[in-house]
């Protein structure tokens, strides 16, 4: 049965805001405008996606779904599961000045797919800035409010940025949907089918002190002999010419090292991911990485595997047509990153993609920007998709 609010035309949508409706820009309005704006305006990095939790679940609840938060953090509102619509709550730390302007008749703003032939933002059309704006916000506003027209399943996870423990905790204490789609920016007129999987590990290594005349090495330095070494074995093993997607992609994302508090160590510790190909196997990664150590030793995370999915599923099919619908070339897209969509393909036997509004170059960036057209585009493509699953 579709909950009661599930029918509701876009107009009908209602906000479930403490925000006066004056109180939105001119620019703002759309009922998924609204929701993005309210939801990027609320500081909500890893660990601290709290209130805009709570936001979210009150936008289900003034449209007469339920909807609760979870012991991970995540805001579930249940309904039709032919389709999950989900995507991510939080956000990387930055303070981007949140703010809507048009953009000038004479100016032009990069916004990836905002207008259709261009990718640029022209001629009045609004931009939304502001931290979260592409990665994920525009998705997860999109999705809530599809979902909420169209009565589907929806779920906002937690700490996707971090450890992706909200993703993790939903495989294990829910059935499998019929069909997942996962929110990050693709664009409004583009599918994403494929991510490399994610291997990460630290590194620890501890020697003892010495006068750094001493011609042994230290623990620093055999952190960084290490860390060479895997990366060569990896040069020779990938193909330098082949796409990225199909490499090995391996990067230091910390490192520390010096003097012990007692003085009688050197210590060094360095975090490092390697992201995965469709080629290539956890484990056959960790291999190779343990083969280079001479000293220290290395702890590995649980590792996210690579996922690749079919372009001729009823979902993606689903989308290409809903995209070419709304006035878009529909485009296949491989990404050399990592997603919660790893997680839901791994665990669920079920079609699962990427969708969303955004350009991913603008992710993390100090000028996270996404245009409000594109916004109100995915919106339609993501009603129109659950609508012909149902």
């Amino acid at each position: 049965m579709v909950p009661a609010g599930a029918g509701l035309s876009a107009p009908e949508v209602a906000l479930g805001s403490a925000r006066d409706p004056g109180e939105y820009p001119d620019a703002c309005d759309s009922a998924v405008g609204k929701l993005c704006y309210d939801l990027v305006s609320i500081p909500s990095p890893s660990g601290e996606e709290g209130n805009a939790a709570v936001r979210l679940a009150a936008f289900f609840e003034a449209n007469g779904r339920d909807a609760w938060l979870d012991e991970a953090g995540n805001v579930r509102a249940p309904a039709d599961d032919s389709v999950l619509l989900t995507s991510h709550i939080d956000t990387v730390p930055g303070d981007v000045p949140v703010e809507i302007r048009e953009v000038g008749p004479d100016e032009q703003v990069a916004v990836g797919t905002g207008s259709v032939a261009t990718g640029e933002a022209t001629g009045g059309e609004p931009i939304l800035w502001g931290r979260g704006a592409v990665d994920a916000t525009g998705s997860l506003a999109a999705m809530a409010v599809a979902a909420v027209e169209t009565g589907v399943s929806f779920v906002g996870v937690a700490s996707e940025e971090t450890d992706s423990r909200g993703a993790r905790h939903l495989v294990r204490t829910r059935e499998a949907p019929e069909a997942v789609v996962n929110g990050e920016p693709s664009g409004w007129d583009a599918v994403t089918l494929g991510y490399r999987g994610l291997l990460s590990g630290t590194y620890t290594a501890t020697t003892a002190s010495a006068h750094s005349s001493r011609p042994e090495p230290n623990a620093i330095e055999h952190a960084l002999d290490w860390w060479a070494g895997v990366t060569a074995r990896l040069s020779a093993a990938d193909d330098a010419d082949g796409p990225v997607f199909e490499q090995v992609t391996a990067k230091p994302v910390t490192v520390e090292g010096g003097t012990a508090e007692d003085g009688l160590a050197v210590e060094a510790t360095m975090d490092v991911q390697l992201r995965i190909p469709p080629s290539w196997t956890a484990e056959e990664l960790r291999s190779l990485a343990e083969a280079e150590l001479e000293r220290g030793a290395v702890d590995w995370d649980e590792p996210i595997l690579p996922v690749l999915a079919s372009p001729r599923t009823d979902l993606a099919r689903a989308l290409r047509v809903a995209v070419r619908e709304t006035g878009g070339d529909p485009r296949l897209l491989r990404k050399t990153g990592t997603s919660d969509m790893n997680i839901y393909a791994d665990a669920w036997d079920c079609p699962t993609v990427t969708y969303g509004p955004g350009d991913s170059d603008l992710d993390h960036a100090p000028d996270e920007r996404l245009s409000l057209v594109e916004l109100d585009r995915a919106t339609s493509v993501l009603a129109a998709v659950c609508r012909d699953r149902r």
